[in-house]
């Protein structure tokens, strides 16, 4: 981002912002790593359950069904962070058992797929371009198989 506007400012890493409706302690330097390597804006982070993802689920997207992450990116304006990413940790933890990874895994590449959706990829109608940066992002943070990849032909 460019700081045309505040000659002064220096922006040096993004903030995550976590609110925690769980008893999961997430790898915050593991998250904030992947953040720095996206964006140089703030991310809100919510870990939650799978009844209040659901309820989430179906307000926003109309889908009355727990799911994994949800994205609401914000406007872009000065100092008004990305957006928020909403990460069922009840859901990660059923995944990271099915895929045999661990939970700190299983909600890095959630927060992977979700911070792509707030920086504007959209696997539902792009070309391949998000699986791809996805993918890219995995194997450079040494996580086990793309989200997308293992969803494809789910729904």
């Amino acid at each position: 981002m460019k700081w045309e506007f505040y000659p002064n400012f220096a922006k040096i890493a993004p903030m995550i912002e976590i609110a925690n409706e769980t008893d999961y302690q997430p790898n915050v330097n593991l998250l904030e790593t992947i953040a720095a390597e996206l964006t140089d804006r703030d991310i809100e982070l919510i870990f939650t359950d799978n009844a209040t993802i659901q309820e989430m689920n179906r307000e926003h997207r109309g889908i009355d069904a727990p799911t994994d992450v949800l994205s609401f990116p914000l406007k872009k304006v000065p100092f008004a962070p990305l957006g928020e990413i909403v990460i069922s940790v009840d859901y990660a933890k059923n995944k990271a058992s099915e895929y045999k990874n661990s939970l700190d895994d299983e909600i890095a590449l959630l927060f992977i797929h979700g911070l792509l959706h707030l920086l504007g990829y959209d696997h539902e109608t792009d070309q391949g371009e998000m699986r791809k940066k996805e993918e890219e992002l995995i194997r450079h943070f040494g996580l086990p198989g793309s989200l997308i990849v293992r969803t494809e032909g789910d729904d």
